[in-house]
């Protein structure tokens, strides 16, 4: 069902009613009661505002402005303008270790259709100049309300834990930088540097409540490649004058599908997908330049590196094929929007998942297969192998909702699509208790 109303306060009773609750769980309900009131008081509305004013990577200027405002009036230490737009909050209490929390906060470059009443009409001008419709197409908004949530909780329970906490509201996630800007401009030398970094991603595949918790791979890498074929323009009608980098782009595109299929182990994933192919301006004019874009996915390093290197390869051995002189042959470029795949330390995962099911109760974990080859730049976090990391799921969507789709219903819309909706008093409440109860187990005074 949809409502098209757009009335603030509507959207806001909208929210705070939906009826939408996790299911009972087995400890510290003074815990559960604290986050509850405060989503009631303050957190639903926060999260509506987020989600009425999206803004894109690198441009998450009001954002970042107001979660600092946020966390100053909680009496967190704040710095802002951390790689870019990022904002770094600091809450120490004695001697421990650190710990670090992560939100991303940027929104999509897409028109919302989700028809909520507090949905996104929001437009800016994105890192390319172009003017952009912009919607929380992949519940940042939830990330970001619940790091506020999670702050209080801390806040007010100063007499349960020692140490330290970093709390991070990240740029650019959609872009894969954000995270290695922040780290480029001294998080871990400006900051207390983290033991353990932690954070959890909203997912609208699993039921609101749950709890996905995993060892190991959780994300594959991401590698942006952009190829430049440069050819020799000429009359559509004379070829021969020339050097087609149509031609000569669609043999390279054609040749790139044999490197998963050829190169790797059909045991190890791997994805090179052209996902643009831009050149020329009119019929009969061929044109001396293509444009290539392609993301590259894998799941370990070794087969990251033998794709990008096969790349590489097929490219510049394609222009020789064609006749082109060493000084023209295609340019391979990898994009900053890169990011080596998400891997949870081990004995951390084991030791949340565990804590999660004591606190949560077992019937609130679940066990979900990888979906795709879906990356995220919270790898850079734990790239130091003297920080271990975990990043989980938060289940987003009513369980009624996926048993219906399962069934034959309406289809849960996925992330980044316009029709994206998440429930946002269960995925909230969740995230807050879930990261709350993290770092009070790892900062547990003796």
């Amino acid at each position: 069902m949809r409502c098209f109303l757009t009335t603030s306060a509507l959207a806001l009773a909208t929210v705070l009613s939906t009826g939408f609750g996790p299911p009972a769980r087995a400890g510290d309900p003074a815990l559960a009661t604290a986050i509850s009131r405060h989503y009631d008081s303050h957190l639903g509305a926060l999260f509506v505002h987020f989600h009425q004013n999206p803004e894109l990577s690198y441009r998450e200027v009001r954002t970042a402005a107001r979660i600092a405002r946020e966390l100053k009036a909680l009496g967190v230490q704040v710095t802002e303008g951390v790689g870019g737009t990022g904002v770094v909050g600091v809450i120490r209490n004695g001697s421990g270790p650190t710990v670090l929390l992560r939100a991303d906060m940027d929104g999509l470059p897409v028109v919302e259709q989700s028809g909520l009443p507090y949905a996104s009409t929001a437009r800016q001008v994105d890192i390319n100049g172009l003017d952009m419709p912009v919607m929380h197409a992949c519940g940042h908004d939830v990330h970001i309300t619940a790091l506020v949530g999670t702050a209080k909780q801390l806040m007010d329970r100063r007499d349960q834990w020692a140490g330290t906490v970093v709390l991070v509201a990240q740029p650019a996630e959609e872009r894969i930088g954000g995270a290695r800007k922040m780290l480029d401009d001294g998080l871990y030398a400006r900051f207390p540097k983290p033991d353990y970094a932690l954070a959890f991603h909203v997912t609208a595949g699993l039921p609101a409540g749950q709890l996905l918790v995993e060892p190991g791979l959780i994300a594959s890498s991401s590698d942006s490649v952009d190829i430049t074929v440069h050819g020799i323009g000429a009359h559509g009608a004379s070829p021969h004058m020339g050097r087609d980098p149509v031609v000569l782009g669609s043999q390279i595109v054609v040749a790139l599908q044999t490197l998963v299929s050829r190169e790797i182990s059909p045991l190890e994933p791997g994805v090179v997908t052209v996902g643009a192919f831009h050149s020329g301006l009119k019929h009969n004019i061929i044109s001396d330049r293509a444009d290539l874009q392609i993301t590259v996915r894998a799941d370990s390093e070794k087969v990251r590196q033998t794709l990008l290197a096969g790349i590489r390869r097929i490219a510049e051995n394609a222009g020789r094929m064609a006749g082109l002189p060493e000084d023209k042959l295609p340019t391979v470029t990898v994009s900053t929007e890169s990011t080596p795949a998400t891997i949870n330390d081990d004995s951390l995962a084991r030791r949340m998942h565990q804590r999660f099911s004591d606190h949560f109760g077992a019937t609130r974990l679940a066990r979900q297969p990888r979906q795709g080859m879906g990356a995220e730049d919270f790898a850079y976090f734990g790239a130091d192998p003297a920080v271990k990391s975990l990043y989980f799921s938060v289940g987003g969507t009513p369980e009624a909702e996926i048993t219906a789709a399962g069934k034959g219903g309406p289809p849960v819309p996925s992330h980044h699509s316009p029709l994206f909706r998440i429930a946002p008093q269960p995925s909230v409440t969740t995230g807050v208790e879930a990261m709350t109860v993290a770092t009070l187990e790892l900062l547990a005074r003796p």
